[in-house]
């Protein structure tokens, strides 16, 4: 009998090692088939699950209904004989991969591991991290061989943060394995939960590559994007229209200017540049598209100041309210957010810098040094910048903008709109100074 076999007929147990974005999902897709445990070092998190409160809000309220075994009792793992390791792989400060998540992640799993067992990681990391560095600490920590008493497969995560649209099942899965048996063992499990099919990679390292290309591609588009917003606004023309004219072709792509954080498009392109770089490549277009994202929050926060200066406030002291902390909308993820890089920029001019999230709670707040308030409170405004497109400020209307704003007779109304929420044409007919991405 196989361990997929073993697994449908609940002999065999699934664990998902990292309850965040992804795992969480993956946990609950599991569970709707299958025994499943799902394990966080982070206590406070587990908590929140067993108390039927999704804190990524990408479960819902379904978490409540889900026949998971939640823990942070890593013996439990020693129940499990196919785990998914979903932790994150972050940056460190000099751009270069931090994979202590998963090193941490290789050690606890490889303290519990048993024979017959097989690993599959979903992290994102650049090609050759999972055989290289994963499996000698798995083999170091539970004294097994990899090959002969367990086997590594690699399954890059692909979910999208707070869509709704484009989830787990509907999403084809790249699935590859150790071995040709171990690729059949692993795809034929993840089809138990992935209704779009999977997609056999000739490799592990292929898969890995995969999920870089993926990501840096998204990346380049979008600093394409980015350059070409800040020569349109030096030429005086807009660039969403310029985009709207263009996209009136078949193959135009639509990619859109904006702020590139989150856990992927803006983290997983250095990877990629790092490795390349250690077999003596210097990446030249990557390079450059992550040099041009990572700096359009000062951009934006210049571009602030600049307007501010034309409707003729006095810029230090002024009282500048944020709308959108998040990296991306209706989703509270903070992950790599480039709003802070706006802030930040706009404190160094000595101005007064307040958020409104309706995703962020009292931890955010007390982490990133923000002051977050809500919407009702927002008055006497020098000047708001719509940094994220959330549903609630897409339902703005005319008098609650205008409501935003004090009276101030000898200076103007400022509104910075990066995603182009508003009729920027109707604002400035109405007064405002109004400027967009």
């Amino acid at each position: 009998m196989t361990l997929y076999d073993k697994i449908i007929n609940k002999k065999e147990t699934i664990a998902v090692i990292g309850l965040g974005y992804v795992g969480l999902p993956i946990a609950a897709a599991f569970s709707k088939k299958v025994k499943t445990i799902g394990f966080d070092t982070n206590s406070k998190k587990i908590e929140a699950y067993l108390r039927g409160i999704d804190v990524t809000n990408e479960v819902g309220e379904d978490i409540k209904n889900l026949d998971i075994e939640f823990t942070v009792d890593e013996k439990r793992l020693r129940e499990a004989k196919f785990l998914v390791v979903a932790v994150p792989t972050p940056i460190h400060k000099d751009k270069t991969p931090d994979l202590e998540p998963v090193s941490s992640a290789c050690r606890i799993v490889g303290r519990n591991l048993s024979k017959g067992s097989i690993v599959v990681f979903e992290s994102t990391v650049y090609p050759g991290v999972t055989e290289d560095i994963c499996v000698p600490i798995l083999e170091e920590m539970s004294g097994l061989a990899c090959g002969k008493d367990f086997k590594v497969g690699y399954s890059p995560e692909r979910i999208n943060p707070g869509d709704k649209v484009h989830v787990l099942s509907n999403i084809v899965k790249i699935v590859s394995g150790i071995d040709e048996e171990t690729l059949e063992e692993i795809a034929r499990i993840y089809e138990l939960i992935i209704e779009a099919g999977v997609y056999r990679a000739g490799s592990i390292k292929v898969a890995e590559a995969a999920k870089l290309v993926e990501n840096a591609q998204r990346d380049i588009n979008i600093a394409f994007m980015n350059e070409l917003a800040v020569v349109f606004d030096k030429m005086e023309i807009s660039t969403k229209e310029v985009l709207e004219a263009m996209n009136t072709k078949w193959n135009a792509l639509g990619f859109e200017p904006g702020l590139v954080g989150g856990h992927c498009i803006g983290i997983d392109p250095y990877y990629f540049i790092y490795q390349a770089e250690s077999l003596g490549y210097h990446s030249q277009i990557i390079l450059s598209g992550r040099k041009i994202n990572d700096s359009m929050g000062e951009y934006i926060a210049d571009m602030t100041v600049k307007q501010l200066i034309k409707a003729n406030k006095l810029v230090r002291n002024a009282s500048v309210y944020i709308f959108g902390f998040t990296f991306k909308e209706n989703c509270p993820d903070i992950r790599n957010s480039k709003v802070l890089d706006i802030v930040e920029r706009l404190k160094s001019y000595e101005i007064s810098v307040k958020v409104v999230d309706p995703y962020l709670g009292e931890q955010e707040e007390q982490e990133y040094g923000i002051q977050v308030v809500k919407m009702e409170e927002v008055k006497e405004a020098d000047g708001v910048v719509f940094a994220v497109s959330h549903k609630e400020f897409l339902e703005i209307n005319s008098e609650q903008l205008g409501s935003l704003f004090g009276d101030f007779p000898d200076s103007g109304k400022v509104i910075i709109d990066v995603k182009s929420i508003f009729n920027g044409k109707q604002l400035r007919e109405s007064g405002y100074f109004y400027w967009s991405l």
